[in-house]
């Protein structure tokens, strides 16, 4: 009997599987993918008759991607769960919900995902080491109480925390790498030439009697996708002014496809250009690219205003540009 009762309990582990049902108004594609933090589709899932995605498959426990084209969100799969997602493709992140089992922890990433802007935001405030570090300080506080209260499973508590240390890591490098950007300020800023998505070649000097701003991103960065709605906002209050407002992506050039499909599909504005070289390219090494988006404005005489401008995102950019083009 022990036998057997063991041997029933092993197979009983051994079916269990996740089911994920994606319901996508607007799909971008009829097949879409789960994939690992390296970037491995570990599961593709076609669209059933009446449209919506539906797989049962086993998993290892953790963080996941789940993709429509070239839009994801941040996914937490477990064995057992009985996951529902719902969103429109045209909102992506706004839209996210998720229902069944395993939808608090799935619901918690949705939500992280679409305050992402308002938290860099207010991160964006702080002039000081001293006010970073009680920034970071709170927020590590905060972050570990709401995980600590929430009906989540333990690993996705764990991973959660973790995650959130290493970010606020990285916030506190940002802010002394950004002291260091600013002393390039009032520097002539050095020259580009990148093909725009007609392959036609474009360089910094074309713009020469203009400020430029410019976004440095790419289309696999979740907070450049944030900014696009605040800059497409910014293009249509200074059309017609004298400032460019010039894009580049230093997307790896296997993606060069996959960039302008996502630049039309997106109605991006602007010069759209891609960087050769992506992360190595002389520009980007000129002022430290090291993590995006990253923003610059150059003045009409190729001079540095700012190495590290403000955000679409953030209301002091109109400031600053109001009282430039004034």
């Amino acid at each position: 009997m022990a036998i057997l009762a063991v041997t029933f309990s092993f197979v009983s582990w051994a079916q269990e599987q996740v089911k994920f049902t994606v319901n996508i108004q607007n799909k971008k594609a009829d097949v879409i993918s789960i994939k690992n933090n390296m970037g491995k589709d570990i599961q593709q899932i076609k669209a059933n008759d009446k449209g919506i995605f539906e797989a049962t498959f086993g998993v290892a426990e953790g963080m996941y991607y789940l993709f429509d084209g070239q839009e994801y969100a941040s996914i937490y799969l477990k064995n057992g769960y009985d996951l529902t997602a719902k969103l429109d493709a045209n909102q992506f992140d706004e839209s996210l919900s998720f229902s069944g089992k395993g939808a608090s922890e799935n619901n918690y990433l949705a939500d992280k995902t679409r305050t992402a802007a308002q938290f860099e935001e207010r991160f964006m405030k702080l002039t000081s080491d001293a006010e970073v570090d009680q920034f970071c300080e709170n927020e590590k506080n905060n972050g570990y109480k709401k995980l600590e209260s929430g009906n989540y499973d333990a690993k996705f508590v764990s991973l959660s925390k973790l995650m959130l240390v290493q970010e606020l890591t990285q916030l506190k490098k940002y802010f002394k790498e950004t002291k260091e950007k600013s002393k390039m300020n009032g520097s002539p800023a050095p020259g580009f030439e990148y093909v725009d998505t007609i392959g036609k070649k474009v360089k910094l000097d074309d713009f020469k009697g203009k400020y430029v701003y410019i976004d440095i991103w790419a289309t696999w960065c979740g907070p450049c996708r944030a900014e696009i709605p605040y800059l497409k906002k910014a293009e249509e209050k200074y059309h017609g002014k004298n400032l460019a407002f010039v894009s580049i992506s230093i997307d790896v050039d296997k993606d060069f496809e996959k960039w302008q499909k996502f630049v039309a599909e997106k109605q991006l504005g602007g010069t759209q250009l891609f960087a050769d070289k992506n992360w190595e390219s002389d520009f980007m090494k000129h002022f430290g690219v090291n993590s995006i988006p990253r923003f610059l404005l150059i003045d009409p005489q190729g001079k540095v205003v700012y190495a590290d401008a403000k955000r679409p995102s953030d209301p002091k950019l109109g400031e600053i540009l109001d009282g430039l083009l004034k």
